[in-house]
């Protein structure tokens, strides 16, 4: 716990400073988090949409608290994997396959079908995902998408932050926070403003060339220091 709070007050101090990459890092981290809460709340209004109104309540307030702790889980994890080598690569690799779902979600736009939507959750009727018919259905379908979203935050967050953990322990505070308060809100704004999602595709795009590259090249968890 002291070298979580040490790396916060070192970052934070990076960034009072005027530290480039420090700001760099905290930028991509926020947008990236915007993003992806938005984009979290949108799957798990769609799949929630089927129910009655006070099952699909709770559907929705499961899969928040589900995606919180996901989140907090492969964030211990993640941060500790990436010392391993490939796995910086391995994770690059992910997030091109996360940017591409997440390119035809935006294509998509509004002419996605098959949900009729939650009205908690604006924008999730455009989604393209099919409500499931049961609220055990549901909770499993909302559970089995918040592991694969949460493991697509973490590993975003953790490329776009790996050089300074501080930041990325705030990441995971503000995804958390996002998640718990403002996730139906982030929704509606990336809704309105397709813009918003384009630029978190480029970020998200960025950090996972950046990843490959470093993947490969890193004199300590590079691939190619195992045939040099």
């Amino acid at each position: 716990m002291a070298d979580i709070w040490a790396h916060i007050v070192a970052d934070f101090a990076e960034l009072f400073s005027g530290n480039l990459s420090a700001w760099s890092a905290f930028l991509k981290v926020m947008l990236i988090d915007i993003v992806l809460a938005g984009d979290n709340a949108i799957v798990i209004g769609a799949l929630a949409a089927g129910l009655p109104a006070q099952q699909r309540r709770m559907v929705i307030l499961i899969g928040i608290i589900a995606a919180l702790v996901l989140r907090i889980a492969f964030a211990l994890v993640v941060t500790q994997l990436m010392q391993i080598i490939g796995l910086v690569f391995a994770g690059g690799v992910l997030l091109l396959w996360v940017a591409w779902k997440m390119y035809r979600e935006i294509g998509q736009g509004s002419h996605g079908e098959g949900s009729p939507g939650s009205p908690e959750i604006e924008g999730d009727e455009h989604s393209g995902l099919k409500p499931a018919k049961s609220f055990v259905g549901a909770a499993w379908a909302v559970a089995i998408a918040d592991v694969s979203m949460s493991l697509d935050n973490v590993l975003a967050v953790a490329g776009a932050a790996r050089d300074h953990p501080g930041i990325l322990m705030i990441g995971l505070v503000f995804a958390v926070a996002l998640m718990g308060v403002a996730a139906n809100i982030i929704a509606k704004y990336i809704e309105r403003y397709r813009w918003i999602a384009w630029i978190g595709l480029l970020v998200i795009l960025y950090v996972a060339g950046t990843m490959i590259y470093t993947g490969l090249t890193d004199r300590e968890v590079g691939l190619l220091q195992l045939i040099s």
